[in-house]
């Protein structure tokens, strides 16, 4: 019976799987064998052709180096903004936190998609098209982190803040050295949260970065959908080498992500 019980599970892992299977069968093999019927289903031999053809057509190994850099940088500030303003909306009292609370909560329910057209107004004003800057700053401060962050501090003892106080550390000292370590779940979910969506982030780094030697992963790889043609080899390759990074920090990280959502999601 227990065995009977795991198959619909086993069921949903295959088709959940071989999506990322076909991924990287397609990645070995020319485009025009993927367009027969039947397709394959076996890996091929083309994955040293395709990944040249994948470097010689988008700069493969720049555009990473440029993926890389922006999410290591979006990453740290993002998730220190986060647990710096989580600290305070959660420990110090002054005039209009409620109301800072709940605008905050409110800018959570707002689509992307409303934002568009306002903040690349204002990064065209000050003339940062086509700039990291502009990819990176609108979204430093990130609501979801902030409130996560929050909740986590909710939690952490008053009387261990004021004798950090007492013994004379600054409010610094007492953020970095006595409060953050106790929020280390949810700060490690923060981050792994932040990663994931500047990693594979398409619409606006689309939308502020013009020079080819500029791009991202994602906007580069959509530089290879053309209107007559797609190399659909080249752009699995691509979107497989993608992928790596991402697995590897949350498989990394998937305990410390699971359980600081959880404890966010528990303390009032």
């Amino acid at each position: 019976m227990k065995r009977l019980a795991h198959l619909p599970l086993a069921a949903g892992a295959v088709v959940s799987l071989f999506p990322f299977y076909w991924m990287i069968v397609a990645a070995t093999h020319r485009t025009r064998d993927l367009l027969h019927s039947p397709p394959p289903f076996l890996p091929g031999d083309q994955l040293w052709e395709n990944l040249r053809r994948l470097e010689d057509t988008v700069g493969f190994t720049r555009v990473t180096v440029n993926t890389v850099g922006l999410t290591v940088v979006y990453t740290a500030l993002s998730s220190l903004i986060s647990a710096m303003c989580g600290y305070g909306l959660a420990k110090f009292r002054f005039r209009g936190r409620g109301m800072l609370l709940a605008v905050l909560l409110a800018t959570m329910m707002i689509p992307f998609q409303v934002l568009l057209v306002p903040l690349f107004q204002m990064m065209a004003n000050v003339g940062w098209i086509d700039t990291y800057q502009a990819v990176l700053l609108p979204f430093l401060a990130n609501s979801f982190g902030i409130f996560l962050m929050r909740q986590a501090f909710l939690e952490f003892p008053d009387e261990l803040i004021e004798a950090g106080r007492l013994d004379g550390c600054s409010e610094a000292r007492i953020f970095y050295r006595i409060v953050l370590p106790a929020a280390r779940p949810q700060l490690a979910a923060v981050v792994i949260f932040t990663f994931i969506s500047q990693w594979s982030a398409f619409i606006w780094p689309l939308l502020m970065l013009n020079s080819e030697e500029k791009y991202t992963i994602p906007v580069a790889l959509s530089r290879m959908i053309g209107q007559s043609h797609v190399d659909y080899s080249g752009l699995m390759l691509g979107a497989f080498i993608a992928t790596l990074p991402i697995m590897a920090v949350f498989l990394a990280f998937q305990k410390q992500f699971v359980s600081g959502l959880l404890g966010g999601s528990v303390k009032g």
